[in-house]
């Protein structure tokens, strides 16, 4: 039986399988402890789902309203204007159609990243530029290099995640924006925002009023992620009306399904309850974070989405890890390896309640360390998992572009110095356009100046330093040469629904 369970990882493309299939796999009806799946624990409340099963029946039986009445309703929620707004089956089905109706020839991708933005584009014979983030920098985005690359590869569409999955990395919204304008004569700029509800590094986060005024700029925003619902198939984008109007032209009537549409007319009622899980989730993450660090060897990076990106001690090899959690201890865990950008030696954790927490530190020590009575520590594979999204045509575009890191005919900034006790990983060696002498000594690179600490004070720090590494304002503070850092700001006032930036 762990084997039929196990082998579903290898069976899958570049996804988790469903827990609906490891439930059936596992022979007693109960699916796992899920730390793999990005949801919201706390949302719907036990009351919402009792309201929603006492009219199932209604709910099953019968027709939707049209996608234009219940986009009606969430816009009225958010006090944005409907006719700026999109809704999709998903966020994934946004981006099938973002994909096919705005994105001409090429698009340029942050690695690692969620998925979809590698493979879709792939799969309809796009060009996709792939910008590597460097472990050595806690795989933070640095927007002013990202735009050199745009520039140098003539790429003509660009996606931001922000919170970027799998890391959690965060950029200020100012520096978006500035970004957003820097990139003014590209096709398409995307900032996906999907989970950005769970950040509290700044009070208004989103971008959606800035997207909304510009001719080429589109925010995704899912909805699965921060009500907890990623059974019920429901997202939305944000762009001028003309942008909006064409995704939405695409669109069949009823692509929302009557359970969508339960959900959102009923939100108006529990905005409180809302925002009170988020808050829950931000306390949790900054909990789990600080457990998970004192792990021996297991590095935690700063991370302002509802997940964790952690790396593994040296000598252990993540599907191992991830099958023997899975097979020895009834916990499923998001493993890395085939992220483009990403590796075995790097698990994404969902952030979860503390008791649930404790379960998975309990058998992360005994998968590591070899604890448990009779156990070893797992192995180190002799060669790394290469990437497979499981589709072959994807496959051979990604050996065909720069999946694997194709050289970049541009000038290259130089990394920045790890601190001494984190070894940088080699630089992948990129032709330069002239000469340039080496120095007798390597300079260190000075580190952006730590956020004063009246600016970090709040109930949950955007994040916890990387076991050894860099602290959160280290990483996140600046995002380009000439930025000054945003404080964080802690929490919102939870009296209201959050308005169409996200926050209260």
């Amino acid at each position: 039986m762990a084997e039929n369970v196990t082998s579903l990882f290898r069976s899958t493309a570049a996804h988790s399988p469903s827990m609906a299939a490891l439930t059936r796999e596992g022979g007693d009806g109960v699916g796992p402890i899920d730390f793999c799946i990005p949801c919201n624990p706390y949302f719907p409340t036990p009351a919402m789902f009792d309201d929603m099963a006492g009219r199932l029946r209604e709910i099953m039986t019968y027709y939707p309203s049209s996608a234009d009445t219940i986009t009606a309703e969430l816009c009225n929620l958010l006090q944005l204007p409907p006719q700026a707004v999109a809704m999709g089956n998903g966020s994934t089905e946004l981006i099938t159609w973002i994909d096919h109706l705005l994105v001409r020839e090429s698009l340029a991708v942050p690695v690692p990243t969620f998925g979809r933005w590698t493979d879709q584009p792939m799969e309809t014979g796009k060009r996709v530029d792939m910008f590597p983030l460097q472990e050595s920098s806690g795989f933070a985005l640095d927007l002013a290099q990202y735009a050199e690359f745009i520039r140098a590869r003539g790429t003509r569409a660009a996606v931001i995640c922000n919170p970027n999955n799998p890391d959690g990395g965060f950029l200020h919204r100012h520096a978006i924006v500035q970004f957003m304008d820097a990139m003014a004569d590209l096709d398409l700029v995307v900032i996906d925002e999907s989970f950005l509800e769970f950040a509290d590094a700044e009070a208004e986060p989103s971008v959606v009023q800035e997207a909304m005024l510009r001719p080429n700029v589109i925010v995704l925003r899912s909805l699965g992620k921060n009500f907890g619902l990623h059974g019920i198939r429901f997202g939305y984008l944000v762009a001028n009306p003309s942008l909006a109007g064409r995704v939405r032209s695409m669109l069949p009537k009823w692509n929302l399904n009557a359970f969508a549409e339960h959900v959102v007319f009923m939100l108006k009622h529990h905005g409180a309850e809302y925002m009170e899980s988020l808050h829950q989730v931000r306390r949790d993450r900054l909990d789990m974070a600080q457990q998970l660090a004192a792990l021996p060897g297991l590095t935690v990076y700063p991370s302002q989405g509802n997940f964790l990106f952690v790396r593994l001690p040296v000598g252990a090899e993540g599907t191992v890890v991830r099958d023997r959690l899975l097979t020895e201890h009834r916990i499923l865990v998001r493993e890395c390896g085939n992220k483009i950008g990403s590796s075995s030696r790097f698990l994404r954790l969902v952030v979860r309640p503390q008791v649930d927490v404790r379960r998975l530190v309990s058998g992360l020590e005994q998968v590591l360390y070899g604890t448990r009575r009779g156990a070893a520590a797992v192995p180190e594979l002799a060669t790394g998992t290469s990437y497979s999204s499981g589709t072959a045509a994807v496959d051979r575009l990604v050996g065909s572009t720069n999946g694997a890191g194709v050289p970049m005919a541009m000038p290259v900034a130089a990394p920045v110095a790890a601190p001494a006790a984190v070894a940088a990983p080699a630089p992948m060696p990129m032709p330069m356009p002239t000469p340039t002498p080496m120095p007798a000594a390597p300079m260190p690179t000075p580190m952006p100046a730590p956020v004063p600490a009246a600016a970090a004070v709040g109930p949950t720090p955007p994040g916890v330093p990387a076991r050894g590494g860099l602290t959160a304002a280290q990483v996140r503070g600046t995002t380009g040469p000439g930025l000054a850092p945003a404080p964080a700001t802690g929490w919102p006032n939870a009296s209201a629904w959050p308005n169409a930036a996200g926050m209260g």
